[in-house]
């Protein structure tokens, strides 16, 4: 058996592949390769044997079997150290190979981002790559695995050094390896789940694995004591961690998760140009609008609550212009989300160097499979994501002898829309598309509805005519007692209360409309 290095290098990402083949060959390696790999290479000068001439065998099956041989398998698994491992080896003909340089099919880029159909998906699955790799990180001691073209320096200095890699790199790259097989093999999962025909609607498993990439660090997390991070859970950032900052510094930990409420409550709003202003996670203002300058429906938006506006955030699904970046420009906001912003606005912005101006394109990322995670103590809750849009007046039931005319009906819908992205026990009122007063987080529903509409009075605001929203349903009456006192004209609610009879009569003894959703949407 020939003492002679190998290194196998078979990579989808190209980057910089051509000069780490180069130095290797420099460095005594033989360097062995396949398909477009092998052709790069040996355009770029570095003297290459192909795998099919390596192993005597060709590829097979339009390219589905490459590497799959015992020349190459057992070059890579072979135990240095095991003399039955070298004997066999020597009888067979198969070399030592040191280093498995192999990224995968990219999975995620193509079969998820373009949504195709499973037949044409799988020709995305990578079968060769993950088994060389996963052979070489198990034989980590003898071979190592190179996943990414990152790790392409630090490998050429130390084997210039000292001829061999360090144990902790091995290791570390051994580790790298089969978290990138892990994550691959999960989408690859969840791709061939949401194919299935009777899936019975489960998406969570008896075992989960989260395919996790860091995007960057933040300065802090919630408190300056806390480390914080972004991660993605494909690898490739989209929604709001694709977003593109305009002005201001870096967002901070608490920045998105502001901005990712205001987005997608903008984005449930989006049969109207909607502004909404964020603190804390929960909407202090929101306001729509199907033809009204934006500037306006910024102004009803901030009117709700100015004081709780004070360093907030501001989403809207509608492009800013100069006249609305103006008017915003005379508070003191944290940060500011848009599809689009003018450049006259960005201008208008760029005065305050610390105002975050940021582009979101298109509507947040999820689907009905897509999931919520939180940590506890110990463990994980995952959860199916609230896509469900329960606004539909047609779907609602009014057990009430008022019905809600069809202003009272767009408002509900609105209210309804509002309340399902306020922290629970959650009260919203409203009228024109204009929030008037919001209850949030309250431990109870009767302080949400009494608070928010004392603290709407005592700011010199009409509840009269407005229309109640709330997440949950009424456990008692008081809410319905609460509204009328403040001359509201119609009640959302989910219903399903052993008391529901009891509001109803209390709205028909007010003479208040009241619909039933039939769903709550509690936020925790």
């Amino acid at each position: 058996m020939s003492d002679k290095r190998y290194a196998l290098i078979s990579v989808t990402d190209k980057t910089g592949v051509a000069h780490f083949a180069l130095q290797l060959h420099e460095l005594g390696y033989g360097i062995l390769s396949t398909g477009g790999t092998a052709k790069l290479l040996a355009e770029a000068g570095v003297p290459v044997t192909k795998v099919s001439d390596f192993t005597n065998s060709p590829e097979i099956m339009d390219g589905r079997v490459k590497t799959l041989h015992p020349k190459i398998h057992g070059g890579i698994l072979m135990d240095r150290s095991n003399q039955s491992h070298l004997s066999q080896a020597l009888e067979l003909g198969i070399h030592q190979i040191q280093l498995v340089v192999v990224n995968l099919y990219q999975f995620a880029q193509h079969a998820l981002s373009k949504k195709l159909e499973l037949s044409e998906a799988i020709e995305y699955v990578d079968i060769g790559g993950p088994t060389m790799l996963r052979g070489a990180a198990k034989n980590y001691k003898n071979c190592t695995p190179v996943i990414d073209p990152d790790d392409y320096p630090n490998i050429v200095d130390q084997l210039r050094s000292s001829g061999e890699l360090s144990i902790n790199t091995k290791i570390e790259l051994a580790s790298k390896t089969f978290r990138a097989i892990s994550e691959y093999d999960q989408a690859i999962a969840g791709y061939f789940a949401e194919n299935l025909t009777d899936s019975h609607g489960e998406i969570l498993g008896d075992q989960m694995t989260l395919p996790l990439q860091r995007q960057y660090n933040l300065r802090y997390g919630e408190n300056p004591h806390q480390q914080a991070a972004l991660y993605t859970q494909t690898g490739e950032a989209l929604g709001l961690p694709a977003a593109k900052i305009l002005n201001g510094k870096a967002l901070s930990y608490n920045n998105y998760l502001d901005l990712d409420a205001a987005i997608n409550l903008v984005a449930d709003l989006d049969e109207y140009r909607t502004v909404a202003i964020i603190k804390h996670t929960n909407p202090c203002g929101v306001a729509a609008s199907k033809d009204q300058p934006l500037v306006e429906i910024y102004q009803r938006a901030l009117a709700c609550d100015p004081k709780s506006a004070f360093g907030g955030i501001i989403a809207t699904n509608t492009p800013i212009d100069a006249d609305t970046a103006q008017e915003i420009s005379k508070h003191f906001i944290e940060c500011i989300a848009a599809p689009e912003v003018t450049p006259e606005a960005l201008e208008i912005f760029s005065k305050k160097k610390n105002l975050r101006v940021v582009v979101v394109k298109g509507s947040p990322v999820g689907s009905g499979n897509s999931l919520n995670i939180r940590s506890i103590n110990g463990g994980l809750l995952l959860q199916q994501t609230d896509f469900l849009d329960t606004s539909d007046p047609r779907q609602w039931s009014f057990p009430t002898k008022t019905e809600a005319n069809e202003p009272q009906q767009n408002d509900l819908r609105f209210a309804w829309k509002i309340c399902k992205h306020v922290k629970s026990n959650a009260i919203v009122y409203a009228k024109d598309l204009q929030t008037i007063a919001i209850g949030a987080g309250q431990v109870s529903r009767i302080d949400a509805a009494t608070y928010s509409a004392e603290k709407a009075v005592g700011e010199g605001k009409i509840l009269k005519g407005t229309v109640m929203a709330s997440d949950a349903f009424f456990p008692f009456r008081d809410c319905v007692d609460i509204a009328a006192r403040h001359g509201v004209g119609a009640i959302i609610q989910p219903g399903g209360s052993v008391r529901d009879e009891e509001s109803v009569s209390a709205c028909d003894e007010h003479g208040i409309a009241m619909a039933f959703t039939g769903h709550r949407h509690f936020r925790h």
